[in-house]
C-alpha cells in the first residue's frame, strides 16, 4: 500500500495487486489488533533497533521516517497516540482504523487496485523497442497500461480466486510479498521465488520476534505466568560470560518455554545460531532494581516479620505464586524449615538464585509462531536508495521480503513503510 501511494504520488499509474481478499490482512494482527505501526524515537535510537542490515535502511529511513509516516496518517483521518517505549497507536486501539486510512489515500490518488489475485509467475520481457519511462497518470486512459498490450516490460502471470489465469503487463514491478510469518495472510514466500527466477541471493529465511524453547520443567510448571519488570541478559552456553541481548522489560512463561517482549526481541540475536547448533543460557534477574545486598535487607525484613513461619510462607510477598516452588527448589532450602534458623549461606543461595534465575534455551518456534521473518532476499543486489534491483532494471523490493529485521515495538512496520516509500518514488 505504501509502495503503491509512493508511485501515485509520483505520477505514475498504479495497480495494486494483492492475492487476499482485502488489504492489509497482517496489519490487522499486529500489536494484538491495535497496530503498533511506527515507533517515535529519534533517528540513532532507531537505527540500533534494527537487527539485520541497519545500514542499508540509512537512506529510505531519512527520506520517510516515523514523523512521515504519522502526519501521513493522522491527515487521512487516523489519530495517533504514543505510549510507553515511545511506540505509537492509533488513539482508537483498532488497527483497522490504520489501514482504513491508507486506502482513503490510494482512492484520493486513483490507485487500481485487484483484490484475490495472486502473482504466481514474473518474467520479464524482450524490451528493445519499449520506452523504460512509466506511464504518467494523466497519460494514462483507462486500465490500457495493465491490459495485454505490447506496453510492458514485465509479464505477471496470475490467477483470481476461482483459479482463472489473467496475464498483465506493466513497466516496472514493486514486490512487497512479505515473509513467511503468519502464512494465513499470504505470506508464504513468493517473492523469495520471483527474486531468486532473477538471479537475487536469498539469505535463509528464518522465524524471527518467535518464542523460545527451554530446556528445563521449570519452565513448563510456570506455564502463563507473567513476569514484569524484570531484566534478561542471553549468554553462549560456551561462554557465559559473553553477554548477546541483554533487556527489561516483560515475559511470559509457556507450555513450551517462554515469550513477552524482551523475549521476542532476544530471539531475533540468536535464532540464526540456534538453528547452525549453537545452544543459550536465559539469565533472569527478576529484582533489577535491588542490589544484591538491598534484596538482602529485603529478605531479613521479611524474615523477622515472619520469624516462627516455614520458609515457603515468609516469601510469600517476594515472589508470585507460580514462581514459588521453583525459587525455593533452586535455592535448596528446605521449604519447612523456620526462617529464623536459615543460615547467611542459605540466603546466599536465595539471592543468587533471585538475581540469576536460568533457564537453557534449545531453540525457537517455527514460522506459525514468528511475528516476523529473520533473512529474505539480500540488499547486496538492491538500491538503498530507491529499492530497485542491480540485476534487473525496473524491478524492486520491499519490506519484509529483504533482509531487514528489528525488534519489537513498531520498527518493522515502520522499515516496511519506509521501504515501500522508497521504492514507490524510486520508480
Amino acid at each position: 500500500m505504501m509502495a503503491a501511494i509512493s508511485a501515485a504520488r509520483e505520477g505514475h499509474s498504479v495497480l495494486l495487486i494483492e492475492k487476499n481478499e482485502k488489504l492489509g490482512k497482517k496489519i490487522y494482527i499486529t500489536g494484538k489488533g491495535r497496530c503498533n505501526v511506527t515507533n517515535a524515537c529519534d533517528f540513532d535510537d532507531f537505527l540500533r533497533a534494527i537487527v539485520t542490515n541497519s545500514r542499508f535502511m540509512f537512506s529510505s529511513l531519512r527520506g520517510f521516517f516515523n514523523r512521515d509516516l504519522m502526519e501521513m496518517i493522522e491527515e487521512a483521518g487516523c489519530p495517533l497516540k504514543t505510549e510507553r517505549g515511545e511506540r505509537v497507536f492509533p488513539v482508537s486501539d483498532k488497527a483497522s482504523d490504520i489501514t482504513r486510512a491508507l486506502e482513503k489515500i490510494l482512492r484520493e490518488l486513483n490507485v487500481k487496485i485487484k483484490l484475490n489475485t495472486e502473482v504466481k509467475e514474473i518474467t520479464k520481457r524482450n524490451t528493445e523497442n519499449i520506452v523504460p519511462e512509466a506511464p504518467k497518470a494523466d497519460d494514462a486512459s483507462g486500465d490500457s497500461a495493465f491490459k495485454d498490450t505490447d506496453e510492458g516490460d514485465f509479464e505477471l502471470r496470475c490467477t483470481d480466486k476461482r483459479g482463472k489465469p489473467e496475464i498483465i503487463l506493466s513497466r516496472k514491478v514493486i514486490v512487497c510479498t512479505g515473509g513467511f510469518s503468519y502464512q494465513t495472510t499470504g505470506s508464504t514466500g513468493d517473492g523469495y521465488r520471483f527474486a531468486e527466477s532473477f538471479g537475487h541471493e536469498l539469505n535463509a529465511p528464518t522465524p524471527a520476534l518467535v518464542p523460545l524453547e527451554l530446556l528445563e520443567n521449570d519452565a513448563k510448571a510456570m506455564q502463563g505466568l507473567s513476569l514484569r519488570n524484570i531484566e534478561i541478559r542471553i549468554s553462549p552456553v560456551r561462554n557465559d560470560s559473553k553477554t548477546v541481548y541483554s533487556d527489561f522489560g516483560e515475559m511470559l512463561f509457556t507450555h513450551f518455554g517462554a515469550s513477552g517482549p524482551v523475549i521476542l526481541s532476544a530471539s531475533s540475536y540468536i535464532t540464526r545460531a540456534l538453528r547452525e547448533g549453537e545452544r543459550f543460557v536465559l539469565h533472569i534477574d527478576l529484582k533489577p532494581a535491588l542490589t544484591k545486598e538491598k534484596l538482602d535487607e529485603r529478605i531479613l525484613r521479611d524474615f523477622s516479620e515472619n520469624i516462627n513461619k516455614n520458609f515457603e510462607n515468609a516469601i510469600s510477598k517476594l515472589f508470585p505464586l507460580k514462581l514459588l516452588p521453583v525459587i525455593i527448589k533452586r535455592s535448596g532450602i528446605d521449604p519447612h524449615k523456620k526462617v529464623n534458623s536459615i543460615s547467611k549461606r542459605e540466603r546466599e543461595k536465595l539471592i543468587s538464585v533471585t538475581k540469576d534465575l536460568s533457564f537453557t534455551i534449545t531453540g525457537t518456534r517455527d514460522f506459525n509462531e514468528a511475528i516476523i521473518t529473520q533473512g529474505g532476499i539480500s540488499v547486496k543486489d538492491i538500491n538503498p536508495k530507491t529499492m530497485e534491483s542491480k540485476k534487473v532494471k525496473g524491478l524492486y523490493f520491499a519490506g519484509e521480503v529483504l533482509d531487514i529485521d528489528a525488534v519489537t515495538g513498531g520498527y518493522n512496520l515502520q522499515l516496511a513503510f519506509s521501504t515501500g516509500f522508497a521504492a514507490g518514488r524510486g520508480c
